[in-house]
């Protein structure tokens, strides 16, 4: 349950901060930027920190192969679903959901990763300590 909630806490940031319908981050700023600065600022603020923290978490436990590997993944059966006829590419507002979608798994994964390990190999993590 936890592994689901990661995901879809991750998902729930990646549609705030953009998404193709005028409900997102980036539209709004872009339409209001002149009468609401002062709380776009401060919410593009929050959404970084929020982004960051899921960001440096994934690179730490995955970092930028895991997330190549995972992406890589992702793009191979999309692509054998393109091929196979059952999904169709020419949609733009599908492949931002579909971007969105494959983020939100690479970043729900790698927040989970020593979770996920942890059940697969029965062993336990060891947080690292600079010093």
């Amino acid at each position: 349950m936890g592994i689901l909630l990661r995901w879809l806490g991750a998902f729930l940031l990646l549609a705030a901060i953009f998404n193709p319908t005028q409900w997102n981050y980036v539209s709004w700023a872009r339409d209001a930027w002149g009468t609401q600065t002062p709380l776009i600022v401060f919410t593009g603020l929050i959404l970084a920190v929020i982004a960051m923290v899921y960001l440096v978490a994934t690179l730490r436990s995955i970092g930028i192969l895991g997330a190549i590997i995972i992406a890589a993944v992702f793009a191979a059966g999309l692509w054998v679903l393109t091929d196979w006829g059952l999904l169709g590419l020419q949609n733009s507002a599908l492949n931002v959901w579909l971007g969105i979608l494959v983020l939100s798994l690479i970043l729900g994964i790698g927040l989970s990763w020593s979770i996920l390990r942890q059940r697969l190999s029965g062993q336990q993590t060891m947080d690292e300590v600079d010093g």
